[in-house]
């Protein structure tokens, strides 16, 4: 019982070893009859798939360090983040807000007039009569 316990773990670690002697093998058949080229391009596309993820990544991670952009909203003081160049609402207020430059615009229909309201107190307004 023991013995065949011990079998199968060296079974199991040599697994990829028929696998490797197998591709020697088939190498070597094919480049002693002039076809080393097949070999070389299946090595080739072996490297391609491990390395087009990890520059894949890192030119994600560039691209997004460039256009995320955090900046408080104009109108509630909120801050969140957005994508440079893009339309989004502020998550507090739902205003609609446009990203240029780094900052958050509020974004108003053609021919509305921002206006800052500024509070008067009554009392003013009666000592004037």
């Amino acid at each position: 019982m023991k013995r065949n316990f011990q079998n199968k773990i060296i079974s199991i670690n040599n697994s990829g070893l028929g696998c490797l002697l197998t591709f020697i093998l088939a190498s070597l058949i094919l480049g002693s009859i002039g076809l080393q080229w097949v070999v070389n391009g299946f090595l080739i596309f072996i490297a391609l798939l491990i390395i087009t993820p990890i520059i894949g990544v890192w030119a994600f991670r560039w691209w997004l360090k460039r256009n995320l952009i955090q900046d408080e909203c104009p109108v509630c003081n909120h801050t969140f983040t957005g994508l440079n160049n893009t339309e989004t609402r502020c998550p507090n207020c739902g205003e609609l807000l446009r990203v240029e430059n780094s900052k958050f615009i509020r974004q108003t229909p053609l021919g509305t007039i921002e206006v800052d309201a500024i509070e008067i107190s009554g009392n003013s307004l009666e000592e004037g009569k």
